[in-house]
């Protein structure tokens, strides 16, 4: 996608962290107007206690599942066992496990390692795509589960922890980063009074947590109900999936533009098309 005039010049929000060059590049590349404000930002975290607790659990498990929300986990994962002086045994575990993937994030982040992938979540690959990944090991591996290791993204998932839970005896839980707001949040609180305002033709929402980050400013600053309302009447509201869109409803603000495939480049597209029909 490079047609400069898709976009008519729409001044759109953009509340990517670690892409944000990238999606903002895309976005003037089509005619639009970025306005890059990052939502959240990646907070390390280093449970070393916890990840030498899980090498040991894991190490005398004959066939553990490994189950990855995350490529960011994954190398997380690789630097703690390395500081630990462990690496050897991590990777002797994920050569014997099932490695379940929610994405190709996680998929490539092993494979980087050169550890192999045994089942991959379908697309969109959401929650609910890994789960039904995890309830196929039934089919594809018919061996007793023993122990189940979950790396979680930025923050615990409660029914992906309770799925597993269904699967394996055992299951041992790793977060190695947090989402958090951002350090500075006075950009964020703008953000909320350009939209109130009007000033801001479309809001690109790529993950669910962007979207909660969002609300919980506007919360803080008193502004929620006039956010829902310029959100529902003013911009245009862009959720990049299926997971993002129900977290959006949930808040009161449906978006209007959801794309068949949850990527950057269809997400513009999609809007770039609402822009053409409305």
């Amino acid at each position: 996608m490079g047609d400069t005039t898709a976009l008519k010049g729409l001044r759109v929000a953009l509340l990517e962290a670690r892409r944000s060059s990238e999606l903002a590049d895309l976005v003037r590349r089509n005619g639009g107007v970025p306005h890059s404000v990052p939502a959240m930002r990646e907070t390390p975290r280093e449970p070393l206690d916890e990840v030498a607790a899980a090498l040991d659990r894991f190490g005398s498990v004959s066939r553990p599942v490994a189950i990855f929300a995350t490529g960011v986990g994954v190398e997380a994962l690789f630097e703690m066992a390395e500081k630990l002086g462990r690496k050897a045994d991590l990777e002797t575990i994920l050569r014997r496990a099932i490695n379940v993937c929610r994405g190709p994030k996680p998929v490539a982040a092993l494979k980087q390692f050169g550890m192999p992938v045994s089942v991959r979540a379908a697309s969109p690959h959401t929650t609910r795509e890994l789960l039904d990944a995890i309830e196929s090991l039934d089919a594809t591996e018919p061996l007793p589960l023993e122990a189940a290791l979950v790396v979680h993204h930025g923050e615990r998932s409660d029914v992906l922890v309770d799925t597993v839970k269904t699967k394996s005896p055992v299951v041992v839980e790793l977060l190695l980063y947090a989402w958090e707001l951002p350090e500075d949040t006075a950009p964020l609180a703008a953000l909320v009074g350009e939209i109130i305002a009007g000033q801001v033709g479309a809001v690109a929402f790529t993950t669910q947590v962007q979207a909660r980050h969002l609300f919980a400013m506007a919360d803080e600053i008193g502004q929620r109900e006039a956010l829902v309302k310029a959100l529902n009447e003013s911009s245009v509201v862009v959720a990049v999936g299926p997971t993002c869109a129900e977290t959006l409803r949930s808040l009161g603000t449906p978006p209007r533009v959801v794309p068949e495939s949850p990527k950057m480049g269809p997400m513009l597209q999609s809007l770039a098309r609402y822009l053409d029909g409305r």
